[in-house]
């Protein structure tokens, strides 16, 4: 039935206030008592549709000047949803079936206004059901071409335009402008202040740079705190113009939250859209290329990619390699290698020495780590690859049992992003447990570069792990201006001296002075020493000479395979 609750809003289109009069008796007889309005011509109809919200239309066919097909016409034009019945004396069987064919939903002889109420109880809720439908379509249609937080078009809508653009471009000629925004300290307002603050952050940098482009020119939100700005049919100065406004715009803006204040800024990557081009993701991902530039080069900035750009090259060549690593770790690629340690002074008593290496296998190809690590460095990925090396290397200890004798020492290199994360001691004494293995077997190498640029974790994070047994070596040691001043503060057991200076210290005198006195300083504070990068019998052997513990290199072992 319909719902008493509110009035029903009813629309008459009637030449015959008499016959308006009888439907409306009709309905209280019913027990409705509905909002109307009464229209007898085409304009005042037009009006009562476009400025009200109606339940049902109720119209006549035949009326001075129009009838009710030009009643359905009008309708389906101002109200797409909403339902007409007809009510006439004089239409015909013939006319009924026209006008069900043209959107009316019943047709009711005047004479006979028995089934009036029902087909209005009907039609109403069937008219509530399609609008509800078609408000949900719309809003799923909305939801797939717009972001939901900021309303701008979203990636994949804006990828789409992309295209059109490009084939706009190898159609026509016509230039069009790429520009990839990234919003510099969005990360700062995200971790002090949450994701509520962020998200109110990104919908009024949203709203500022919708007021900074042309109507027919496209804003959208690519994902996170990235937005994408496609500037049609523009040159690459007035682009630099437009891209240069924006960062200005960002850069006056302060972000207040629970009275703090915020600045932010923006990096813009731009792109220009050729002819040598012929994707939106090389498109992207060449503009994603300059943002980064941008980044680097101080934030708040703009910049065109270029293809002799030596950064740019670097950057692309890297971020090709990010992609190769994540579905290496996902493929289990990753690989150890072992380059082995000899004692130079007799008595050691310590045992079997070696350094697991890490490779990329792909195919018959065996990746070394200089081809990837600066990337994955880069990319915030040597956390992921330093646990992958340390499962490796734990579980070929405990299938050789080499991790529970009682002499012999295994060296694993950690990058200094590593000891920033929290879980990663929790992650080695677990995995210890489980194969059983002796802490005292194991040395965890990280670099003199690494460990200093954040000294107070990396002496937490090795003071834990030398009470659980585990042993550390300060890796290229020497490379640093103030080595010797942050050996104390780091409680290691082993220093490595930098390869730099051993490999030429026979015909470098300064190199040799640096190794000794490296060697001095490490056992002046009972560290045992190893001379990297060893070369050949003659660099041996002077490292003999000066007291040197240990040492490695391509003159005593070449690098091979675990198994």
């Amino acid at each position: 039935m319909i719902d008493t609750t509110s009035p029903l809003r009813m629309l008459i289109v009637e030449d015959s206030e008499d016959d308006a009069l009888l439907l409306l008796r009709e309905m209280r007889k019913g027990g409705i008592a509905p909002y109307h309005e009464l229209v007898d011509s085409e304009d005042r109809l037009t009006y009562a549709l476009r400025r009200g919200k109606w339940d049902i239309v109720i119209t006549d066919h035949n009326m001075p000047g129009f009838s009710s097909f030009r009643v359905l016409e009008l309708t389906k034009k101002y109200c797409t949803d909403l339902p007409v019945i007809i009510v006439s004396g004089t239409i015909g069987e013939g006319v009924a079936v026209t006008a069900m064919k043209a959107g009316a939903q019943d047709y009711i002889m005047k004479d006979n206004l028995s089934r009036l109420i029902p087909a209005i109880d009907r039609e109403v809720r069937e008219g509530f059901m399609r609008q509800a439908k078609r408000v949900a379509e719309t809003t799923l249609e909305h939801m797939a071409y717009y972001d939901s937080l900021t309303d701008l078009v979203n990636r994949r809508e804006f990828e789409r335009r992309l295209v059109q653009a490009l084939e706009d471009t190898h159609n026509t000629g016509r230039q069009h402008v790429l520009l990839y925004l990234d919003l510099d300290q969005f990360k700062i307002v995200n971790d002090t202040c949450g994701h509520v603050a962020g998200d109110h952050l990104l919908k009024q940098i949203a709203g500022l740079l919708s007021h900074q482009i042309r109507s027919d020119d496209t804003l959208a939100r690519l994902g996170g705190d990235e937005f994408g700005v496609l500037l049609r049919g523009c040159d690459i100065l007035h682009a630099q113009k437009v891209a240069e406004k924006l960062c200005e715009e960002v850069r006056e803006y302060r972000f207040v939250w629970q009275s703090r204040p915020f600045s932010v800024s923006l990096s813009i990557g731009m792109v220009l859209i050729d002819d040598h081009y012929n994707s939106a993701g090389e498109l992207l991902s060449h503009a994603d290329l300059a943002c980064y530039a941008a980044k680097d080069r101080g934030r708040n900035n703009v910049q065109l990619y270029e293809t002799n750009d030596v950064e740019m090259q670097q950057r692309q060549s890297d971020m090709n390699w990010t992609s190769r690593i994540q579905q290496a770790l996902q493929n289990d690629s990753f690989c150890l290698w072992q380059q082995e340690m000899v004692a130079l002074q007799p008595g050691s008593t310590d045992g079997y020495r070696t350094e697991f290496l890490v490779r990329l296998t792909e195919g018959d190809e065996t990746i070394p780590p200089g081809a990837f690590i600066p990337a994955a460095e880069r990319f915030n990925l040597m956390t992921k690859i330093d646990r992958k090396v340390i499962q490796l290397a734990f579980q070929y200890l405990d299938r050789t049992g080499l991790g529970r004798r009682e002499t012999g020492t295994f060296f694993i290199n950690l990058s200094g992003s590593s000891f920033n994360e929290p879980e990663l001691f929790l992650y080695i004494s677990q995995l210890a447990e489980r194969y059983k293995l002796k802490p005292g077997r194991i040395c965890f190498e990280i670099t003199e570069t690494s460990a200093i640029a954040n000294l107070n974790v990396t002496q937490r994070f090795i003071s834990a792990a030398k009470r659980r047994g585990f042993k550390f070596a300060l890796d290229d040691f020497g490379a640093g201006m103030s080595s010797f001043s942050y050996l104390k503060a780091l409680p290691v057991d082993y220093l490595k001296i930098d390869g730099g200076f051993v490999r030429n210290l026979l015909e470098d005198p300064i190199d040799l002075a640096i190794v000794d006195a490296c060697n001095r300083i490490g056992h002046a504070t009972g560290l045992k020493t190893v001379a990297e990068f060893v070369e050949n019998d003659d660099v041996k052997s002077r490292l003999v000479e000066l007291g040197l513990d240990y040492a490695q290199g391509y003159g005593i072992s070449k690098p091979r395979p675990l198994d």
